[in-house]
């Protein structure tokens, strides 16, 4: 059994670990204090062909595998988690489009999805729908033009700054066959935002309601056919899983590694404190926790990339897992760093605040153990 990388993926990873010390960290906290990531910057993005990492090649994507993008998410997390987090999101709107989308739509909207130059957004949870998210309740009815949406969506990254939404909406019978995705342009007459919601992190991505009221929308901008919009939500989920996942790695490598810094530099009772025993501990503990996660997701990445009938399992377990490891990871290295882990200028507190999300989004931590659970009992 090999672990190692591919020299392709070493350079992939190389690549967006360079792009981010470069173009991202050294604005991350300004962007956090602005509560929004420049415009400018998606581009930028897009010109490494990371606005399609799995977009088919024949669709104009990049065509990476699911291992592959995780390898990227790491490497930009080092420099930003909530920015590389913001990327994830559009990545798995455009897989969607992609894969579920007809000829026309695609041909209208891809290139400039691909390009960074529309930035997309999910909607899916809603006030009262959450890890129950088969019970929205945003309407789009048929009309002789296309579609008429009503509804509201809640906790969206990018609401009122993304430049194009793709909506889970009903429009048939309540449950998931009653659920159909649509494709809603910024600009659409009857789409409006709420407040910018206040949050613990991810500062830098706006995050606010998306409120649809007598919204009309065409019917070219169906995604697929109705009735399969929550297959193809869910569908997108695993991937998005890894992906956080891999957000949560980078960053608490980049905390491990200026714990480390840190503690070569601070002395106490005549000697930097890295050569104490007691902490030395401390730092293997968390080295071991990293490698292991990492080692985790990379595998649950190749179950995904291979088709492996338990993917979704090991898309959940290393969800879980790898989440709760990078928060425990940041919590510790802000403690190794004491007084100073408390204070922003040393980088560490963000990466505790952003990362905690983490375990909430893409599906709760909870309903992660829910998912492992149902295929333990359903393979006894």
């Amino acid at each position: 059994m090999d672990f190692a990388l591919t020299e392709e993926q070493s350079a992939i990873f190389d690549m967006a670990h360079a792009f981010g010390q470069e173009q991202i960290a050294p604005f991350a906290r300004k962007w956090e204090a602005d509560g929004t990531i420049p415009k400018d910057l998606w581009p930028q993005v897009g010109a490494l062909g990371f606005g399609g990492l799995y977009v088919s090649e024949d669709g104009g994507g990049s065509g990476l595998g699911r291992l592959d993008a995780t390898l990227v998410f790491e490497a930009l997390s080092m420099a930003c988690p909530s920015v590389a987090a913001f990327l994830s999101i559009h990545n798995m709107c455009a897989k969607m489009l992609d894969m579920f989308g007809d000829d026309a739509l695609k041909e209208r909207i891809m290139p400039d999805v691909l390009s960074l130059n529309t930035v997309l957004s999910y909607c899916l949870t809603e006030p009262g729908s959450g890890s129950d998210a088969a019970a929205l309740k945003t309407r789009a009815e048929r009309t002789n033009e296309g579609y008429t949406l009503n509804g509201t969506k809640a906790f969206i990254s990018g609401g009122g700054y993304s430049d194009a939404y793709v909506c889970m909406v009903r429009t048939g019978q309540d449950g998931p066959k009653g659920i159909s995705t649509v494709y809603v342009e910024d600009g659409t007459p009857g789409l409006s935002f709420g407040a910018l919601e206040k949050k613990m992190g991810w500062l830098s991505q706006p995050t606010a309601q998306v409120q649809f009221d007598d919204c009309k929308i065409p019917a070219g901008n169906l995604v697929g056919h109705e009735g399969d919009g929550f297959k193809y939500a869910m569908m997108g989920l695993d991937g998005g899983r890894l992906n956080i996942s891999a957000c949560s790695l980078g960053a608490a490598q980049t905390a491990l590694n200026m714990t480390l810094q840190y503690m070569s530099e601070r002395k106490a009772f005549g000697q930097s404190i890295d050569q104490f025993q007691g902490l030395q501990f401390r730092l293997a503990d968390m080295e071991i926790e990293l490698q292991a996660a990492r080692t985790f997701l990379r595998q649950a990445a190749w179950k995904l990339d291979t088709g492996a009938p338990d993917a979704t399992k090991f898309c959940a377990m290393a969800k879980k897992f790898v989440t709760e490891t990078g928060s425990k990871v940041v919590d510790q290295c802000l403690q190794l760093h004491g007084g100073y882990g408390y204070l922003a200028d040393y980088g560490i507190e963000k990466l505790v605040r952003d990362l905690r999300v983490h375990q909430i989004l893409e599906g709760t931590n909870e309903i992660m153990r829910v998912i492992v659970a149902r295929y333990m009992l359903a393979n006894r």
